[in-house]
């Protein structure tokens, strides 16, 4: 059954699920379906750092020397997903 051959990394593919979610729900319309690449406004963000993820999409700020893809300031804020930061890493990873 699928469900054992998962059970080992269930626990992380839960994680990317629902990261997968919280992307289709919030990022699609800028960053595109496909992470890896640069989306209609948004770049690509596939393997993006917890400390950028969490800087970008809670506050619109970049992490101390963080050099941005673009200089555009068109991405709104996303406060309401503090607590799901982490899974939408496990996505972007």
């Amino acid at each position: 059954s699928k469900e054992s051959e998962n059970s080992s990394k269930s626990g992380k593919n839960a994680d990317w699920e629902r990261g997968r979610a919280i992307y289709v729900a919030n990022c699609v319309a800028c960053h595109g379906n496909d992470p890896s690449r640069d989306g209609p406004i948004g770049p690509a963000i596939k393997g993006s750092p917890k400390e950028l993820v969490e800087s970008r999409v809670l506050s619109t700020t970049y992490p101390p020397g963080y050099k941005p893809k673009r200089p555009t300031q068109v991405m709104p804020q996303f406060p309401f997903l503090k607590d799901e930061i982490p899974y939408l890493v496990a996505y972007l990873r």
